[in-house]
């Protein structure tokens, strides 16, 4: 069986980081299962070039956002990982209050439950301090937050390369191989 992946795009700016982390994650031999919200694919069409069917295209399956009935709404269907890319607050709210209310948000709290590694794009500035707490509640059942915070010590000289940057961050946390970045120390 190969090793599943499931990816979750919600409404927030920057689902360009999804879009590339699909792209990547495509030219792995992984399993790739997609859940887009109905804001998550308003932001595809405002923000890029692509259609939601460019995305639901490089899947191996694509779910429903509704459809709490889905085999990802169940710890008996095995993944390797999950990652919501980008992450709405109203979506790490769900995640941290376990609020299932869509299948993004029941995913990730399987993920939690069964102890599965889940990463959260968080996509929100500036932060206030119930923001912060939701972070931190979701860190304590066992996501990892990353939110989409480039660095600059790879000399990054395209967007592309500051979004690599953190695809590459999500791939390291998932144990995924990539040379989507220059690691501190390879520019000298």
């Amino acid at each position: 069986m190969k090793n599943r992946i499931i990816i979750g795009i919600t409404g927030a700016s920057g689902v360009i980081y999804g879009i590339e982390l699909i792209k990547e994650l495509a030219k792995k031999d992984l399993e790739i299962h997609l859940i887009i919200s109905e804001s998550g694919k308003k932001n595809i069409t405002i923000e890029t070039e692509y259609s939601v069917g460019d995305l639901e295209s490089m899947a191996d399956k694509v779910y429903d956002n509704a459809d709490l009935s889905a085999p990802l709404a169940s710890g008996s269907f095995f993944t390797d990982g999950m990652v919501v890319a980008p992450c709405t607050i109203k979506t790490l709210s769900g995640i941290a209050n376990s609020y299932s209310d869509s299948l993004i948000v029941r995913a990730a709290d399987v993920a939690l439950k069964e102890r599965r590694k889940l990463v959260l794009l968080v996509r929100e500035t500036p932060l206030h301090k119930g923001h912060l707490q939701l972070m931190s509640a979701a860190a304590d059942l066992g996501a990892h937050i990353l939110p989409p915070i480039p660095s600059f010590y790879n000399h990054p000289e395209t967007i592309e390369d500051i979004i690599h940057q953190t695809i590459g961050k999500v791939f390291d946390y998932l144990g995924i191989e990539h040379d989507l970045f220059k690691r501190w120390g390879e520019n000298k």
